[in-house]
């Protein structure tokens, strides 16, 4: 599973989440998408990097801006597992 993580300018309220997660959905196969106005932050889980210009046209023609675009493999068992893991 690969995550990317979005930072976005233009998320105002809980609606701006919800119609940014929805854009996302349309414009690529996600596993998941969750969203925060608060941090201005976008989570996207999915089987396959999604297409970074893909995505900041389709956001873009909705008024939002991507401030940045960090995708990467998603560990396993989240910070708990990374935190309290044996080494």
């Amino acid at each position: 599973m690969i995550r990317t993580v979005l930072h976005l300018d233009g998320m105002r309220c809980g609606m701006c989440e919800a119609h940014v997660n929805q854009i996302i959905r349309t414009a690529c196969a996600v596993h998941s998408v969750t969203s925060s106005h608060r941090k201005g932050e976008t989570v996207i889980l999915s089987v396959d990097a999604p297409d970074r210009a893909q995505l900041e046209a389709a956001l873009l023609g909705m008024g939002y801006r991507v401030l940045s675009f960090e995708s990467g493999p998603d560990l396993p068992g989240g910070i708990f597992h990374r935190l309290f893991r044996k080494k």
